[in-house]
């Protein structure tokens, strides 16, 4: 069964707008590209350098895989930096192996399969102090309180931080990395002057909160305190280098801004699919899919919260007959691999039977693929199993709203009505 998740209907949105997500995906534009111009060329709304959109599957994975061809070293996002910006705001996200592989393998520790593993009793018992909450009022904005509070409970116990500070920086959180919506911060990044924050993560004043309460934590580990997992990327790596204090802070900037919102929007979009299709719900309670894992898989694919991901080129080459120069951005569309029809079978229909499921929502196939992709699903699976035991029925009782940006894609107001089993 197809529901709207919702879709924008246009063929030729202006992706390099922040409004071009915001009455959904504009995912007949994706289409239209991945039929007719799979290596698009697009002009800047904003007068910055265009760019060009890989949006078929084969594509995206193939050119994932080369960073020596396209390199995450000039910035992640589709803005323009200056050398000067780049080097103050970059974080391990913006390296390339080997520099980008030692720096990870860090991290990977924290975030490794095994090692998440270990918090599912946790994650089901936030989840489970929550669902009560809700239950019992019954009618209430599923994102708040559910999809945004769960992440932002989990990384503060796993960073080692207070819980109770756990809103607060994910407030922060929301102010950088959701910097195109007025919802969540002042400074809306092409609405106001935000050239005085231009050395800043995101050109966001938030970061100089965030890099006070970094400096903190700093100086109790430079004290030989064990602060949950910062410590280990804090380690010399196998090449000897060692994470400054300033990249520290770029990275905590990063944990707390990617390490709660793409989560967040996987939750609210499952939430969001099982209140507008009875039976998704029904079939969870009843068992009627090919495992939870590839569930879990199915509704991230479905949500794609991370629509891209910026390569600079690195050298002049050809492909689908277009002529890439030394410098050029190339923006790889994940959002659109996870609707290419060639690639996944009924790719606009929720499939909790599918089995062989080779979405791209975390980046797979690179080098960059998420480092929180395991604590993600585990989440996303937990929310559904408890959902599927616990409520009888649930259903959407009016408008939702999407974030707006045409970077991270996800439902920010759910209001729906559940009844308990």
């Amino acid at each position: 069964m197809q529901f709207p998740f919702s879709r924008s209907t246009d063929p030729h949105v202006d992706l390099s707008s922040a409004d071009a997500f915001n009455e959904g995906a504009p995912f007949a534009t994706f289409d239209r590209m991945r039929r007719e111009d799979p290596l698009a060329w697009a002009e800047m709304v904003n007068g910055d350098l265009g760019f060009w959109s890989v949006t078929r599957h084969a594509d995206l994975l193939e050119l994932n895989r080369q960073p020596d061809l396209l390199s995450s070293a000039r910035g992640i996002r589709m803005e323009d930096q200056t050398e000067e910006e780049y080097e103050a705001r970059k974080t391990f996200q913006e390296t390339d192996p080997p520099v980008h592989r030692a720096f990870r393998a860090l991290a990977a520790k924290a975030f490794a399969k095994g090692t998440v593993a270990q918090y599912e009793e946790r994650i089901r018992a936030i989840v489970t102090s929550l669902l009560d909450q809700a239950l019992e009022e019954g009618e209430f904005d599923a994102v708040d309180r559910i999809a945004r509070r769960l992440p932002m409970q989990m990384l503060a116990q796993i960073i080692g931080v207070p819980l109770e500070d756990g809103p607060w920086l994910v407030e922060k959180g929301d102010a950088l990395i959701s910097n195109a919506d007025p919802d969540y911060t002042d400074f809306v990044i092409d609405q106001v002057d935000t050239e005085a924050y231009r050395l800043l993560p995101f050109r966001s004043p938030a970061a100089v909160e965030l890099f006070d309460y970094a400096n903190g934590l700093l100086d109790r580990m430079d004290a030989g305190e064990q602060i949950g997992v910062l410590n280990l990327v804090r380690e010399p790596t196998s090449h000897g280098t060692q994470m400054s204090r300033d990249e520290f802070r770029n990275f905590f900037c990063l944990l707390v801004a990617a390490g709660n919102d793409t989560t967040r929007y996987s939750i609210s979009a499952t939430i969001h699919a099982l209140a507008n299709d009875a039976d998704l719900l029904r079939k969870l309670r009843d068992g009627e899919l090919a495992s939870w894992e590839s569930a879990t898989d199915e509704l991230i694919r479905w949500a794609s919260p991370t629509t891209h991901f910026r390569r600079t080129a690195t050298r002049d080459f050809e492909y689908h007959g277009r002529k890439i120069k030394a410098g050029d951005k190339v923006l790889l569309w994940f959002i659109a691999g996870n609707r290419d029809e060639t690639a996944i079978e009924d790719p606009y229909t929720i499939r909790l039977d599918r089995g062989r499921n080779p979405f791209l929502s975390f980046g797979q196939g690179g080098p960059h693929i998420c480092l929180g992709m395991w604590l993600a699903k585990l989440e996303v699976m937990i929310v559904m199993q408890e959902f599927a035991s616990r409520v009888k029925s649930l259903e959407q009782i009016a408008p939702h709203s999407y974030l707006r940006s045409n970077f991270i894609h996800g439902i920010k107001h759910l209001p729906v009505r559940v009844v308990a089993r």
